[in-house]
Parts: structure tokens; C-alpha cells; sequence
């Protein structure tokens, strides 16, 4: 994710002077060294505090400095959310991991900055992608399998009705939508015995690999008693947006798919259960997408994301 140099911070000043008596203190040889601030496009404020001459920095997401959409929310709650999920998450994978929070600096969250390059960038690029989706599909194993929990099956349905309100589709196609949710919920396919904690903002920004191992960011949006499935849907959707809009066609996607979801899986049974689960995820993918474009190209994430919940009527 691209940033730029917005300010550099000497002492005295309030934020830097926290961050360096009472976060990382301890890491630092010069403690009255300058700070490079970095500001990278977000949902909230996010930069990066880099340690002039120590070869470290941190992340900072202030919570009470939104950029999107989504405006009208308590920011201190999303900063406690997010430190908390960051924590479970680290018990389990590797994370960003949170390293401190505080209401006075606009409800700021304080993590690792993870050096390398995303997964995102192997994708557009084609390099090593099979290797880099193989390990980003056995972290996602290990955090749904050591997080079991009660499954909300009604959670996915609802959530699925949310983003199509968003898109202000006309009465046919929503119609269309509704029906197939329907067929979806009175089948057996998205039954499971448990749910799990699930990332859910698998953006291919959110991995990044650094001395070879997949680390994950940003975790404000996840959720717990979740469908593990919705994971691999949403990256799978990711895969094919990409692929669709930068590498020639969404169908070049399905191979680097088919190897995600195999190495993902136990066995053959657990992969015949996830590829019938896995158009309803593909479809919410695609969906959240659509949100992000406009004219043609957002019709056609429609259309396929429509596709994706016609795939029930082939099971």
C-alpha cells in the first residue's frame, strides 16, 4: 500500500513523546531521535512512525479520524474491538501485533509495522502466487480451527441483505436476489456443526509476507461464530476481481482458486463440502466489490455475483 511523507516529529511533541516513553521505548537506542510520519489512503487515518536512525516504526490507526464512507460510529469501541480481535488473532497467527491504545490521541491504535511486499503485490505480478495463496490458506486454517464456536448462520443471511442494500439495486434484480437467498437458506449447504473467528477483510492488502512467512492486518471488521468458508469466498472473489481487472480475464483466477481451496482443506470430503459452500461467499465477495465501482464494470460484478448464488440450483 503506497504512502507518503507527511511530517516528521521532534520531542516535545505529545504523540511522539508518548509513543517513545511508553510504548517502544524500550527498542530504542536514541530516545530523542525524529520521527517520520508516513500516510498511507484508509477507512480512518493510518500512518507509519518511523524511528530516525533506529531501523523501526510502528503503525497508528486513529479511530476517531475516519476517511470513508462510514462515519457515524463510537471510535472508541472500534479501537477496543480491533486491539482485541488483533490479540485473539495473535494467540493463534501471525499479526500485526497491537502494541498499545489511547482515547487522547483520537482513539489510536498503535501495532507492528510488518515490513515486505503483499499479497496483492505477487498477484499482480504472477510471482510465486501458488506458494504465497498455499500459506496464506494454512494460516486461515489454523486461526478457524483453533477458534471454534458456536455457529450464527442467520449472521451470514443478514449480512448478505446488508451489502445488497447498499447497492440500491432496482426491484428485479433484488427480487432475484431475495429468491436465491431463499433457495440458499432452505438448503443443507451452509449447515455446519460450529463456527469460528474468521478475518473477514481478506483483501490481498491485508497479507504481508515478510522473510517468507503470510502476516495478517487489520482485523476491525472480524467476526466470531462465522461460516470459515466466508474467508476463502471473499479471497476467491478478490482473486477474480483482480485477475478480471489487471491480468487479463477472471477465469485465469481459477486455477490459483482451485490450489487455495486444496490446500486449505484436510481432505476430499472437507474440499467437497467447501467448493458447494464457497458461490455464496464468491457472491458477498463480489458484491462488496461492486460497491467500490461504478457503470459497466459494476454491473458485471452484479451479474456475477447473481451467477454465483445460481450455482445452488446445479448442486
Amino acid at each position: 500500500m503506497a504512502s507518503r511523507h507527511v511530517n516528521t516529529l521532534n520531542p516535545g511533541d505529545p504523540f511522539r513523546d508518548w509513543l517513545v516513553k511508553e510504548v517502544v521505548g524500550d527498542r530504542l537506542r536514541n530516545k530523542s531521535c525524529s520521527v517520520n510520519v508516513f500516510k498511507y489512503n484508509s477507512s480512518h487515518t493510518v500512518c507509519r512512525y518511523q524511528f530516525k536512525g533506529e531501523h523501526f516504526s510502528v503503525m497508528a490507526k486513529f479511530f476517531a479520524e475516519p476517511t470513508g464512507q462510514l462515519k457515524d460510529y463510537n471510535p472508541s469501541k472500534g479501537m477496543m474491538n480491533e486491539y482485541r480481535n488483533l490479540k485473539k488473532a495473535a494467540s493463534v497467527i501471525n499479526v500485526a501485533k497491537p502494541l498499545a491504545i489511547n482515547k487522547k490521541f483520537n482513539c489510536v491504535l498503535v501495532t507492528e509495522h510488518i515490513p515486505g511486499k503483499s499479497l496483492g503485490w505477487y498477484i499482480r505480478h504472477e510471482e510465486n502466487l501458488d506458494a504465497r495463496l498455499s500459506a496464506v490458506a494454512h494460516m486461515l486454517r489454523q486461526l478457524h480451527e483453533n477458534t471454534k464456536s458456536f455457529y450464527n448462520k442467520e449472521n451470514e443471511f443478514r449480512n448478505y441483505h446488508d451489502v445488497l442494500g447498499h447497492l440500491k439495486l432496482d426491484h428485479n434484480t433484488r427480487e432475484t436476489f431475495n429468491r436465491l437467498l431463499g433457495e440458499w437458506w432452505y438448503s443443507s449447504l451452509l449447515n455446519r456443526e460450529y463456527g469460528c473467528m474468521i478475518h473477514r477483510d481478506v483483501n490481498p492488502s491485508n497479507y504481508i509476507f515478510c522473510k517468507g512467512k503470510p502476516y495478517a492486518l487489520d482485523f476491525e471488521s472480524s467476526w466470531f461464530e462465522a461460516n470459515p468458508v466466508r474467508d476463502l469466498g471473499i479471497l476467491a472473489a478478490e482473486l477474480k476481481n483482480e485477475f478480471e481487472l489487471h491480468m487479463g480475464g477472471g477465469e485465469k483466477a481459477e486455477p490459483y482458486i482451485g490450489n487455495f481451496l486444496w490446500e486449505y482443506s484436510i481432505d476430499e470430503k472437507d474440499f467437497y463440502y467447501i467448493t458447494r459452500a464457497l458461490p455464496f461467499f464468491m457472491s458477498i465477495g463480489l458484491l462488496r466489490s461492486a460497491r467500490l465501482h461504478q457503470g459497466d464494470y459494476r454491473n458485471y460484478l452484479i451479474r456475477e455475483a447473481r451467477e454465483c448464488l445460481k450455482a445452488i440450483n446445479y448442486r
